[in-house]
């Protein structure tokens, strides 16, 4: 981040900085450090999260659940010797991978199945959940005994593949499931952002605690990514 900060001139801009007001390798950590001890991230993301709210720009009927996987350096060339002992190896679609997996602001090992994180990712209000296939069964779970919204599982397609391509069930379940993936698609945006507009395809730090810190971050401006366009017509700024 210093070197960053002497070589391109838009982000001294973006923190309004001079050249000669360059903070150094050691105040950048222990301001990072600082964000991690108070928990300051999930503070800059509940307020973007408001701010997108009080513009009608954040949903809050329903919530669409999933998860993806941030990979970890494997390498044992460190002072311990070993790879990060919070981060795990699992296998997806005949690949194996080791790191983090963030079920949206939440990071966990790697191998942690997605299915038991539902109910820390809900918010209580909302009487509609999305999810795909991996989330089987959520539904019969007991933390959610009790819990009165419509659960929106994509099904497997092996479950209804047997019905025959040519069968009016067959056509209808297809319709359905299409309507279904149309909805859920929309929490794969930002992941999108964070891997591929922001960079974070790997985990920069080690331990999960450190990780998931950060990890908040980019998701809360991703929200702002997202919806740049409708900020930016709102304003009377530009308008695209």
């Amino acid at each position: 981040m210093e070197e960053a900060l002497y070589e391109t001139t838009i982000l001294r801009q973006f923190a309004g900085l001079s050249l000669e007001r360059i903070s150094d390798e050691t105040t950048i950590f222990n301001f990072r450090r600082l964000l991690e001890k108070h928990e300051l991230a999930a503070g800059i993301l509940a307020v973007i999260n408001g701010y997108l709210g009080d513009r009608g720009l954040s949903l809050r009927q329903g919530t669409i659940v999933d998860a993806t996987l941030i990979n970890a350096p494997s390498s044992t060339k460190n002072k311990d010797g070993r790879r990060d002992p919070d981060m795990h190896q699992t296998k997806k679609v005949n690949q194996y991978y080791f790191g983090m997996k963030a079920h949206s602001v939440m990071g966990t090992a790697a191998n942690v199945a997605d299915v038991t994180q539902v109910d820390k990712q809900l918010h209580g209000a909302e009487n509609v959940v999305c999810a795909d296939a991996g989330y089987t069964g959520v539904e019969k779970r007991t933390e959610h005994y009790g819990r009165e919204v419509i659960w929106q599982i994509t099904a497997r397609r092996s479950t209804y593949k047997k019905l025959g391509k040519r069968s009016a069930l067959y056509k209808a379940k297809r319709k359905i499931e299409k309507a279904k993936a149309q909805v859920r698609v929309k929490v794969e945006h930002p992941f999108r952002v964070i891997k591929r507009q922001f960079g974070y395809v790997k985990t920069r730090f080690r331990g999960l605690a450190k990780n998931t810190a950060q990890l908040v971050t980019p998701f809360a401006l991703s929200n702002l990514w997202m919806v740049r366009r409708h900020l930016l017509t709102s304003t009377g700024k530009v308008r695209l």
